[in-house]
């Protein structure tokens, strides 16, 4: 394993040219994987303009867009850790009102907000097309390990002291879910693009051994 520093500009521009080099000729689902503290929507939003700009149809839809209602998600209490692991985000509704309609049998058809947190109601946005090419980027956290079809997997990592010390002291109470995300899902271990983000100035790529 090697340990590449690189500027969160260099980084933006590797991943654009990654995610727009792919040639795949339909839709390419990613999902940007992370911590609240890492950046995962930051770094998403960054790569929509520079995709757009070589060709590539971009849309970015944020995982916390997909919650479930109040009545659900907070049935054992604010601050349950186990709870926020297990059953924040309305994956059935992700699946499929964005992953499915993204993917190679989809009508490209996405909906970019589901649910409205702050009202606890229905967004009602609108539907919004991917054309064929285009690249829809998911970003939030705890996005992977549990089934969700993505085509392209990257994901933010923060060591355990980081996370601690970038977690808004009233989100500490979340620190348990991702210590259980890392031991149990191990994302590290197997996401396509691997990004050690302690410092948001200077992230670097975890890269694979090249192989004699």
């Amino acid at each position: 394993m090697r340990i590449r520093p690189i500027s969160p500009e260099r980084l933006v521009a590797e991943l654009t040219e990654r995610l727009a080099g792919t040639g795949a000729p339909g839709r390419l689902r990613v999902a940007v994987d992370g911590a609240p503290a890492a950046g995962p929507d930051e770094l998403a939003a960054a790569l929509v303009d520079p995709l757009r700009a070589l060709g590539r149809p971009a849309l970015h839809v944020r995982a916390a867009d997909f919650l479930r209602p109040a009545s659900v998600r907070l049935e054992y209490g604010r601050t349950n850790p186990d709870a926020y692991y297990d059953g924040w985000v309305d994956e059935p509704g992700l699946r499929r009102e964005v992953l499915d309609p993204a993917g190679p049998d989809g009508s490209g058809r996405v909906l970019p907000s589901l649910w409205d947190t702050t009202a606890d109601r229905a967004s009602r946005a609108g539907y919004v097309d991917l054309p064929p090419g285009g690249v829809l980027l998911v970003s939030g956290a705890l996005l992977l390990g549990g089934g969700l079809p993505f085509d392209v997997t990257v994901h933010l990592v923060l060591s355990p002291a980081a996370l601690a010390r970038r977690t808004d002291p009233a989100q500490r109470w979340t620190l348990p879910a991702f210590a259980r995300y890392a031991d149990e899902v191990a994302p590290a271990s197997f996401a396509d693009v691997v990004v050690r983000a302690d410092d948001p100035r200077h992230p670097a790529l975890v890269e694979a051994p090249v192989s004699p």
